[in-house]
């Protein structure tokens, strides 16, 4: 089945794949293409790259960066360049804090914070999850009290991804906590990381990396005009944001890469003096695969030609769901195509085994995390059977 677009939208997409493919430094696009870790400075060049084009935040309000494109545009602006092996926008930046102060913050927060956010001049990182509120996010403990133009803010929050190069933290803290529901009384705060009494600690990954952390405060003051909206709404902020990231979780422009590439992989791998590509087994496992990719896409085209006024259709919790799902499966298939190689996972540059062998398993075990981080899968079944299903 191919899938068709209006002259138009075609024009489009080739007008994204020659940019991301001729403008994007080679080096960073190798990186993203290896499935190694970007470093900060080429998550910094390609943003601002994207930036200067006009394309890094094309979903902010035009004032502040945005295109005023259509939801089919934006999922061809998002698939293209997951295809070309663009790293996407900062999330924190791009679709979670700056959203977020464009819809509710003050027009000099504005002014402040939106241009430097979408040039990745400053560096966000997210300050939500503590260790006894994950999913129930609204168990969060650390506190803001008012101390005449200050918050003093004390407590904890972890997973904090890439907090090691953040410059400022979005922070949700509990303002009144003599509210009756617990999702009241929750404020949002923005501060440097290098205010007094914020100390950072690394959390080391089953796969090696150092990807998240651990973030303590301690009596850090943090001045009246950094809370972002009003006092004791930061709940709605955090939904409206969660829902921003959420769009695009799928990601079924990456999966298509990597499957495309585990084909590739499936024909340098011999077991009985053949290829894997020639085994039924595995034939027939990455052609259920591309199966399900296409189903998956079709699902996506549906949600944003019926998403309207910015809010996504409900059935992007399905995509959420089952592109989780395919992203795990793929990255089982690549550990299943190397076999003992994907022991390998630490050799350094002299080793025989090959590169793409070598990041095989850190990289499924990295994505174990994607049927987590934005909504569980089990929060997302819930969602779905309420709204889709009416149960």
């Amino acid at each position: 089945m191919r899938l068709q677009l209006s002259p138009e939208l075609e024009a489009f997409r080739e007008e994204m794949r020659t940019f991301f493919t001729t403008q994007v430094p080679q080096e960073i696009r190798d990186t993203v293409a290896a499935r190694r870790d970007l470093t900060k400075d080429q998550y910094v060049q390609a943003m601002r790259t994207l930036n200067a084009a006009g394309l890094a935040v094309p979903h902010w309000p035009v004032e502040w960066g945005g295109r005023g494109w259509t939801p089919l545009q934006m999922h061809i602006w998002r698939e293209e360049m997951q295809l070309a092996c663009v790293p996407e926008p900062l999330p924190f930046n791009a679709s979670m804090i700056g959203p977020v102060i464009a819809a509710f913050g003050n027009q000099e927060q504005k002014e402040r914070f939106l241009p430097r956010t979408a040039n990745i001049d400053i560096w966000w990182c997210q300050g939500f999850s503590e260790p006894d509120a994950g999913s129930d996010l609204a168990s969060l403990r650390t506190t803001a009290v008012r101390d005449g133009d200050d918050w003093v803010v004390n407590g904890q929050k972890t997973w904090t991804t890439l907090g090691q190069h953040a410059d400022w933290i979005f922070c949700l803290v509990r303002t009144d906590p003599t509210a009756e529901k617990k999702q009241r009384g929750i404020s949002l705060l923005v501060f440097p990381m290098d205010t007094p009494g914020v100390t950072l600690r690394p959390i080391q990954l089953i796969d090696g990396g150092h990807e998240v952390n651990e973030v303590f405060f301690e009596d850090v003051r943090v001045p009246a005009e950094d809370l972002i909206g009003e006092e004791n709404r930061g709940w709605d902020y955090a939904k409206f944001l969660l829902g921003n990231e959420r769009v695009g979780i799928a990601r079924i422009g990456a999966s298509k890469r990597l499957l495309a590439q585990a084909k590739s992989f499936a024909e340098q791998v011999t077991a009985g003096g053949r290829p894997l590509a020639e085994d039924p087994r595995t034939a027939d496992r990455i052609a259920e695969l591309e199966n399900e990719l296409l189903a998956l896409e079709l699902t996506a085209l549906r949600v944003v030609a019926h998403s309207a006024d910015g809010k996504p259709h409900p059935a992007s919790s399905v995509l959420k769901l089952r592109g989780s799902e395919l992203q795990q499966d793929i990255t089982e298939l690549v550990v299943d195509l190397a076999g003992p190689l994907s022991l390998s996972s630490f050799a350094d540059g002299g080793s025989e085994v090959p590169d793409w062998a070598r990041v095989a398993t850190p990289e499924y075990l990295n994505y174990r995390k994607v049927s987590i981080y934005g909504g569980s899968n089990e929060v997302q079944r819930t969602i779905i059977a309420g709204t889709i299903l009416g149960l």
